[in-house]
């Protein structure tokens, strides 16, 4: 009988429970109790929070860590082009039969009950992270963070919460401080907190939890600041100033992101060369990526290809400052979201910008909202569309009209994995 694949056992474990997102913690913690509490056994933990930045502020902190000789676990979701790039152990991507292994082991210990996708994979990650030592363990939070299922850790080294804005209202509120509230779960008694910069909303909300646990804060514009001055990133805190190279992922947020994983790492006592690395070796797929290889290269012929993951109104904007930023080009957009989303909000920033949009499905995807729906609310803001079946048809089509474009596919985490998978 030939073995199951991890792919075999992830597609068992989705039937494992009727909604895809649920949140409590009671299932995380009755797997957890049936596998002897792996999360009692990890290396030292930073957990990170947020709507915006948290991918990216955790791959800052662990570019520093490693920077400096560590070793770290790392936990991020939602994976691109394979599940094995949501667990990391000791720097290294989780193997096949490892993650085989790990998964089957939970399945089992889970005895059939109802659980969530995420909660029972997060349960194997931890399961993971326990057997093999490291330095660190990095836990991103996958929704909200009071309820999600990677909030199972007693006492972390450090806690941090990037920008909260509105997004996933359905779960975790209609309002910023709702939603920070949410955020504002991880934090622990005792347990300093990095804030990073907030609306004066969700921070007040975010001091309130850590006052009343006496939680030490780190908030930006209080005790550390950072900018761009110069062609440099500044940081400075009580202990000093940083003068370093501007953060090798693109974009005048991704400053603000290295803020907050710098404060973190001065915390720790890091190092010069943590500091260092962190801005300069930091490694984020579908962050405003420019793509170099692959059929869509062949397809736009000599137009630029970026590649940008960012779903929610505050990543719209954000790549809208970005896009003010580049060498001006005639910039035409591929479009693709879910009806989860807040679509128009994401749109608005970026309609003057654009020179077309050209609305696609999400492959595979049944909350993918239609090419066409797209391509008629981006009408709406007054963009010129068009609606492609596939991404590559819609790269063609733009080449073939201006082939010195500046192509961005966007909107979706979910259209960039497919994006990655496909184009190779």
């Amino acid at each position: 009988m030939t073995a199951p694949t991890s792919d075999a056992i992830l597609a068992r474990m989705m039937a494992l429970h009727p909604k895809i997102i649920d949140l409590t913690l009671d299932r995380v913690w009755r797997l957890l109790e049936a596998l002897d509490n792996p999360q009692e056994k990890l290396p030292p933990v930073i957990h990170v929070a947020g709507t915006n930045g948290k991918g990216s502020t955790l791959a800052m902190i662990r570019a520093g860590l490693e920077g400096a000789g560590k070793t770290c676990h790392v936990y991020t979701s939602p994976h691109l082009a394979r599940f094995h790039e949501r667990i990391r152990l000791a720097g290294q991507l989780i193997s096949e039969p490892d993650l085989t292994a790990v998964l089957d082991e939970c399945y089992d210990a889970n005895g059939g009950e109802p659980i969530t996708y995420f909660e029972i994979t997060t349960v194997a990650a931890i399961l993971a992270f326990s057997r093999i030592p490291a330095d660190y363990t990095l836990l991103e939070v996958g929704l909200g963070g009071r309820l999600d299922a990677t909030n199972v850790i007693d006492r972390p080294l450090l806690t941090a919460i990037t920008p909260v804005s509105m997004d996933h209202e359905a779960f975790l509120g209609d309002t910023l401080a709702k939603i920070a509230g949410e955020k504002a779960g991880i934090i622990k008694r005792g347990v300093p907190c990095v804030v990073g910069p907030q609306a004066d909303e969700g921070l007040e909300v975010i001091e309130a939890r850590a006052a009343a646990l006496g939680a030490p804060v780190l908030a930006h514009g209080q005790h550390w600041h950072v900018s761009e001055e110069r062609g440099r990133l500044i940081f400075h805190d009580e202990t000093g100033l940083l003068d370093l190279p501007l953060p090798n992922l693109r974009g005048a947020h991704q400053i603000q992101n290295a803020g907050t994983a710098l404060a973190a790492l001065r915390w720790m006592q890091a190092g010069e060369a943590a500091y260092e690395a962190a801005v300069t070796k930091a490694e984020w797929p579908a962050r405003m990526q420019r793509l170099k290889t692959g059929p869509l290269i062949d397809a736009a012929r000599e137009a630029e290809l970026w590649l940008d993951g960012g779903h929610n109104p505050a990543a719209g904007q954000a790549l809208a400052d970005l896009l003010q930023s580049l060498p001006k080009r005639p910039t035409h957009l591929v479009v693709g979201m879910l009806n989860t989303k807040d679509i128009t909000g994401y749109l608005s920033p970026l309609a003057q910008l654009s020179d077309s949009l050209t609305g696609v499905s999400i492959p595979g995807e049944a909350n993918t909202i239609p090419g066409e729906k797209t391509a008629q609310i981006a009408a709406d803001l007054g963009m010129k569309t068009a609606v492609a079946d596939t991404v590559l048809d819609a790269v063609r089509a733009i080449a073939s009209e201006d082939s010195h474009a500046r192509i961005l596919i966007c909107g979706s985490l979910y259209l960039a994995g497919s994006v990655l998978r496909e184009n190779g």
